[in-house]
């Protein structure tokens, strides 16, 4: 039963992830509703394997990186969303997977501003934002491009936490 309930949240957490890489696509805004669901889901996942060292580690980890995020979110590095994101995401990937999550998310995100840097691929961002609806706030030129940073922490988290539960 605990398996059952722990293979439906991490689904859940695949779909709620894939909602939040679209709307930062769409709109460079992460609805607050989804780390807020990602908080709920987590205790189905946690019944699956329970255990105090387990839970207290992914609380930990899920602090360090929300402070770290928090720090980068006043420097203007992150935005508010992408931090509530990986920390979230920090928690369901616990102490083991944290650094895999936190590498993963580094070259996707590497990735991602390197091809959107490319002025086809901003081309095209801009003309899909356009098609799906308003951003929130208007684009930059350049390096100043705003990166939806939450597609790279959307994408991580599924290879590092989902892709392992179902192989």
């Amino acid at each position: 039963m605990a398996h059952l309930l722990q293979h439906t949240a991490v689904i859940a957490f695949a779909g709620l992830m894939a909602v939040a890489a679209f709307e930062d696509f769409r709109r460079l805004i992460i609805p607050n509703a989804v780390p807020i669901a990602l908080c709920a889901l987590w205790p189905l996942y946690f019944a699956g394997a329970p255990s105090l060292y387990g839970g207290l580690g992914a609380f930990g980890c899920a602090l360090i990186v929300f402070l770290a995020g928090a720090l980068c979110f006043s420097r203007g590095w992150l935005g508010g969303g992408d931090v509530k994101l990986l920390a979230v995401s920090t928690l369901w990937a616990g102490p083991a997977q944290t650094p895999a999550l936190l590498a993963a998310t580094g070259v996707l995100g590497g990735a991602l501003a390197l091809f959107l840097l490319m002025p086809p691929a901003a081309h095209f961002a801009t003309l899909a934002r356009a098609k799906l609806g308003p951003a929130l706030e208007a684009p930059g030129e350049g390096l100043a491009a705003p990166i939806p940073y939450g597609i790279a922490i959307a994408g991580a988290a599924v290879l590092v936490i989902v892709l392992p539960q179902f192989s």
